[in-house]
């Protein structure tokens, strides 16, 4: 499996775990009145899965969202769906193992599926930002003057550049991140969409 489609695979995970988790929740509306009638009547009940399977899912869902969220707070740098998702998660199991209460399983999956939209929408305009972002950028050795086109990476910074014409290695400036925003002719991605460069 390629990088790019495991990235996409592993974004699908909250999404996936939260509908996952509100369709077992529908399953089997024993305990949770509010979804015993809306169950019945779009008919989901007619599954006739076992209560204790679906329970057992349901949290199994609701662990898959968590790690999905995790993955697309390291990839975004935004934490709040995460915090969110996690205290959504732990509510849900809270009130499975400990004190059962149909409010926190209501409570517990609403907060997962608001942590999905939430990171969905991040992630949206993380892809909108990102499209407008210049990748080439001129690098102008201060020693020799000499100009050089390069690319520059969307994963990383590039905290040394070696010049082709002279050799010079070139470092950031003090309070730079990188080459690119101290000799370039376009600062580097992070720093063109708004948010923190890698140093």
């Amino acid at each position: 499996m390629s990088t790019s489609r495991l990235t996409r695979t592993v974004a699908l995970l909250d999404g996936i775990g939260s509908v996952g988790a509100l369709l077992m929740a529908f399953a089997a509306p024993c305990c949770l009145p509010l979804f015993a009638i809306i169950a019945g009547a779009v008919g989901i009940t007619a599954l006739g899965l076992n209560e204790k399977f679906v329970l057992f899912a349901l949290q199994a869902f609701a662990v898959i969202a968590v790690i999905g969220l995790t993955f697309a707070a390291s990839r975004l740098r935004q934490f709040g769906p995460l915090i969110l998702g996690g205290l959504a998660a732990f509510v849900l199991f809270f009130s499975f193992h400990a004190r059962f209460s149909a409010l926190f399983v209501y409570l517990g999956l609403g907060g997962l599926c608001v942590a999905s939209v939430w990171n969905y929408l991040l992630s949206r305009k993380r892809r909108g930002d990102e499209a407008g972002v210049v990748l080439q950028s001129v690098i102008t050795c201060p020693k020799c003057g000499h100009r050089v086109e390069e690319t520059m990476p969307t994963n990383a910074c590039l905290f040394f550049y070696d010049c082709p014409a002279c050799g010079a290695k070139l470092k950031p400036k003090l309070g730079e991140c990188c080459v690119f925003c101290s000799y370039g002719s376009v600062p580097c991605p992070p720093i063109q969409t708004g948010s923190v460069c890698c140093s």
